[in-house]
């Protein structure tokens, strides 16, 4: 895809988000259910997957753990985000490799050290760009690609988080 048809992709999403602002809120959705043992499976648009513990938290490795589908989804989205940047600006990109990286200590979600926070505490994100792209259009790339993409931004922005519960017989 190229900047134009990038464009004009995009125009009449725009043109409509100007017009109406309100169908420019979507609303994402993510379900799962408890599994055997310490599972969750997640129905997602592509297939079923199973979030299960990390083996720093008793986790045998079959399954996909929270960290690094946080991860992988910082790494989709900045991967997206970048290309379309690129193709918008017309830089070509002949190749990239996005990486993350995170630091957790497994103190604190097991309980072991109340002062360790659970969680990340430590995150990288590294770009391995194959580019003719001046440093200055690389330098405007990667400033265009945080500023845009969602996951990158929800994370160093967190949102307001709700939590609700019913309880079903």
């Amino acid at each position: 895809m190229n900047a134009d048809e990038l464009r004009a992709l995009q125009a009449p999403l725009k043109e409509r988000y100007r017009e109406n602002p309100e169908t420019a809120l979507i609303t994402f959705h993510a379900v799962g259910r408890l599994s055997d043992g310490v599972r969750c499976q997640l129905n997602t648009p592509h297939g079923t997957v199973t979030s299960g513990l990390h083996p720093a938290a008793g986790g045998d490795g079959r399954d996909l753990c929270s960290g690094d589908m946080l991860l992988e989804a910082l790494v989709g989205c900045a991967g997206v985000t970048l290309l379309a940047v690129a193709t918008a600006m017309g830089v070509t990109l002949r190749d990239a490799t996005i990486r993350a990286e995170a630091d957790a200590d497994f103190r604190g979600t097991l309980a072991v050290n109340r002062d360790v926070p659970v969680g990340v505490q430590r995150l990288r994100l590294s770009y391995e760009l194959d580019t003719d792209a001046t440093p200055e259009q690389i330098s405007k790339l990667l400033q265009l690609t945080e500023r845009y993409c969602v996951v990158y931004q929800t994370l160093i922005n967190p949102p307001q988080i709700e939590v609700s519960h019913r309880v079903v017989t």
